[in-house]
């Protein structure tokens, strides 16, 4: 702290202190009321601040996986608070949320997100294995008319419907191969045709 910052800081706390000692001077005849006027405004204040302070994060936690458009093209996807990237792409017109995982070599399908997808789910046959972190779990082929992100749709995509139970769709390998460029860059997915 240099001595300008020093100097504002004593101008402001004397200034406080005549604040306060006006407001305890004007209505000293109702103080409990008055301490507890200027309690709420404190905590209005302090309310005020820790909102804008987090403002970035509730936005993220509020909206996560909000890609952008930057360029015709080009996606960004904000990094959630969880670490991981999210997207809601239109999967047969119906929109499905996925998690981007580059660790899953196809497109795999919750069967909840299946049928609202339109897809039979009660027609599959459940013959493929997959080894997950919670074992290995049934999967039912399937084919995608359209998946489109944003104005980019592409068309008779192979996925797998998975029959155990999953938190999330995953957007594997499969689909991510399409693009171009895939880059990782501070708190962003870049995606790129």
């Amino acid at each position: 702290m240099d001595t300008w910052d020093i100097g504002s800081l004593a101008y402001l706390g004397l200034l406080g202190v005549a604040l306060v000692f006006w407001l305890v001077v004007h209505n000293r005849q109702s103080l409990g009321r008055t301490l507890q006027q200027a309690a709420g405004w404190v905590l209005i204040f302090l309310a005020v601040i820790a909102a804008v302070g987090l403002w970035d994060d509730i936005r993220r936690s509020a909206l996560p996986g909000r890609a952008t458009v930057a360029t015709e093209g080009r996606i960004e996807v904000p990094r959630s608070p969880d670490g991981h990237f999210y997207l809601t792409l239109l999967v047969n017109g119906a929109p499905v949320q996925f998690m981007v995982d580059t660790g899953a070599s196809a497109v795999v399908l919750r069967a909840r997100d299946a049928a609202h997808a339109g897809i039979d789910t009660a027609d599959l046959a459940f013959t493929g294995r997959a080894n997950t972190a919670n074992g290995a779990v049934r999967t039912a082929p399937g084919r995608l008319d359209s998946i489109a992100l944003g104005p980019i749709e592409d068309r008779n995509l192979r996925a797998w419907v998975n029959e155990g139970e999953m938190d999330q769709s995953l957007l594997g390998m499969s689909y991510l191969e399409r693009w171009g460029r895939i880059e990782i860059t501070g708190r962003n997915l870049v995606l790129e045709r």
